[in-house]
């Protein structure tokens, strides 16, 4: 019995991938991944099959046809090429992946995302982990899997995907200015093990090559600092607007407001001359790269 990209055996529907299901409480995502099992299950009708023939054909199985055509279970992008094609839809179901391919990220993410993706400069200061968008995909993993209360293995795999979807802002042509601080702690708390943590400074090298992306390290030794509030973010946009977050300000809650800008603008400037500058903090990276 051979499993195909689902992660579902052929057959009989096997043990689905996590990471696909839908979250019932995010009203939107369900109504999307409702209409596309609807439309999916027309289809079929109208080619006068049944769900399990349908499955044979595009090497499924039929319990996941049904979890698909019933709004329970986002169907992935090779899923919808392969009813594409055996429904003979000329396109019809395939031109849906956009839609769906968004509601598989939690609804606050896909709103940072929107965000990121409209932004043409963005600065920020992390100082717990590495901030997402310099994640690797097994660090965001193991992130996830230690917070608690424990998300379910699901859930974890669903938010890593969400992760790794927002860092296509690093191929997006023009290309937006990043900006990075991350506390030396950061770099050097073996999240995950050494073999995850490797990974994750060569991964920070990688993206300092980039001349849009300038990635600086606060050295814990620094007797002066102004980012002890907390984490914190600015982004701004094309028109001439910006979002901030400063944690543990404003209610942590995003703010568009200038007086409110101004004060976290402020300081993310004075936090980037505190720390060593791009070429010094590569240099630091590399070292503990050497150390680790």
């Amino acid at each position: 019995m051979s499993v195909v990209g689902d992660g579902t055996e052929h057959g009989d529907g096997g043990a689905d991938e996590p990471g696909w299901e839908v979250d019932p409480d995010d009203e939107s995502g369900v109504a999307v991944v409702a209409t596309v099992g609807r439309q999916i299950k027309a289809w079929r009708e109208a080619a006068g099959m049944r769900a399990g023939e349908l499955g044979a054909a595009m090497g499924y199985g039929e319990d996941l046809i049904y979890k698909v055509e019933g709004g329970k279970r986002i169907p992935r992008p090779e899923f919808m090429d392969a009813a594409d094609r055996v429904l003979g839809a000329g396109g019809k179901i395939a031109a849906m992946k956009a839609d769906v391919a968004e509601v598989r990220y939690p609804k606050k993410i896909r709103e940072l995302a929107k965000l990121e993706a409209a932004a043409v400069e963005l600065s920020a200061y992390g100082s717990h982990n590495i901030h997402g968008l310099l994640q690797t995909e097994d660090y965001a993993r193991v992130l996830f899997g230690m917070r608690r209360p424990a998300f379910s293995q699901n859930e974890v795999e669903r938010l890593v995907a969400a992760r790794v979807a927002r860092q296509s802002i690093f191929s997006r042509s023009p290309a937006p200015e990043l900006s990075f601080v991350q506390e030396e702690v950061t770099l050097r708390r073996h999240l995950g093990g050494k073999m995850v943590m490797r990974r994750q400074l060569e991964r920070l090298l990688e993206l300092g090559q980039l001349r849009n992306v300038e990635i600086q390290v606060m050295p814990t030794g620094r007797d002066e600092h102004a980012g002890m509030g907390g984490e914190m973010q600015v982004l701004k946009f094309k028109n001439g607007s910006a979002v901030g977050r400063s944690e543990g300000d404003f209610g942590s809650r995003p703010v568009s407001d200038p007086k409110h800008l101004r004060i976290i603008e402020l300081r993310c400037g004075i936090i980037r001359a505190q720390a060593l500058n791009p070429r010094e903090s590569l240099a630091f990276i590399e070292q503990v790269l050497g150390e680790t």
